[in-house]
């Protein structure tokens, strides 16, 4: 029989013990706070004041016109260099694109010819060199056709495309990076902080006290899933209020006391694979390089940094097992598109038994772990 006077007595002991880690303070502090307030503001743009020189060698009306089209915020206000100034300052890295513009540029377009302009691009920035590349060819396109027209395109399109962006109207990416970072640090922190906790018992000798107490492997795993989870999940609320809603202003369009609901499934979940890993590793640098092999795929592959549906076939099937990967889902319905308990029921009753199963295995690792001990 578990007794709740014994989880809850252990479970005050596990915080008093937290209280007295300023290190594990500290961490806690910083992940919920200055960590996703960077996440939120230091996400970079895919193009952002992006470096481009231009060689013009025509010198006419029509390549002064495209020229003129390059400005922040997408890029710096070009240089203007030689032909010869090209390979020594792509070597130096101090342009990410240039657009050589040839001679003759304009007589060509006018007599009907196809000219060719040359784009250099430094591919070693990937993701600019990408999205910047589409950028310029549609810049040029769009000067040389409204220049050889000798005014704007007036002609009405055969059908019209009426855009409406839902949930995130500006395309403000702090939106999703605040958000984002409390569902990983909610994962990761839960992790840690139980792991920790079983190792640092290990270490310290007091786990040999526990055995001489009249409580269950049970009682002792649960104190930890619960003392633990409270914290992450008050700290996660306390983030999401003040941090998120307060400092950055980010809209929350659901109810968070859903989120906060599923974040607490998801740490019973987590919070069991913590100790789970903690059975596993025999020193905190074991733990810290099992939690690198199980973190990161947590975090990169449940649809939090890309979706899902861009992931190869197996790693979807895969990660159906892991319950990041409904939390995530669960956690971008509720707070982006306002979702009620009607969408996101499978996402929690997933949740619910990946922890239920996650919870009994680390149970019987932990029995047998202490079976070696006693």
């Amino acid at each position: 029989m578990i007794r709740i006077k014994n989880v809850f007595r252990l479970g005050v002991k596990e915080l008093w013990s937290l209280v007295r880690d300023p290190i594990m303070l500290v961490l806690i502090a910083y992940t919920f706070t200055f960590s996703i307030y960077v996440a939120a503001t230091a996400m970079p743009e895919s193009l952002h004041n992006a470096p481009i020189a231009i060689v013009d060698e025509d010198g006419s009306p029509l390549s002064a016109r495209i020229v003129s089209s390059f400005y922040p915020p997408r890029f710096k206000t070009p240089v203007m260099i030689t032909l010869a100034q090209i390979d020594s300052g792509m070597d130096r890295g101090d342009y990410t694109f240039v657009l050589d513009i040839p001679p003759g540029f304009q007589r060509d377009v006018l007599a009907g010819r196809v000219p060719a302009i040359q784009l250099n691009i430094d591919a070693t920035l990937m993701s600019q060199a990408f999205t910047g590349n589409g950028y310029i060819q549609q810049i040029v396109a769009s000067e040389v056709g409204e220049f050889v027209q000798r005014h704007k395109s007036s002609a009405v399109p055969p059908v019209e495309l009426a855009l409406r962006m839902r949930f995130n109207p500006n395309l403000e990416k702090s939106w999703f990076g605040s958000l984002m970072e409390i569902i990983n640090n909610v994962t990761m922190l839960s992790i840690i902080l139980t792991g920790a906790a079983l190792i640092r018992e290990r270490e310290h000798g007091t786990i040999e006290h526990l055995l001489v107490m009249p409580v269950t492997p049970a009682e002792i795993m649960l104190a930890k899933v619960w003392s633990m989870g409270l914290v992450v999940l008050l700290a996660a609320m306390v983030a999401l209020v003040f941090v998120v809603q307060g400092v950055l202003q980010v809209p929350v369009q659901g109810s968070v006391a859903l989120f906060i609901a599923a974040a607490a499934l998801h740490l019973f979940a987590t919070t069991s694979m913590g100790i789970f890993l903690a059975t596993l590793a025999r020193s905190m640098p074991q733990f810290g390089m099992l939690l690198v092999l199980v973190l990161l795929p947590l975090q990169l592959l449940s649809g939090g940094a890309t979706p899902r549906e861009s992931m190869p076939e197996l790693v979807q099937n895969v990660m159906l097992i892991a319950p990041t990967t409904y939390f995530v889902s669960a956690g971008q319905a509720i707070l982006y598109r306002g979702a009620g308990i009607g969408v996101v029921w499978p996402q929690f009753l997933a949740i619910a038994a990946i922890g239920t199963l996650l919870f009994f295995a680390a149970l019987a690792r932990f029995r047998k772990t202490i079976s070696q001990m006693a």
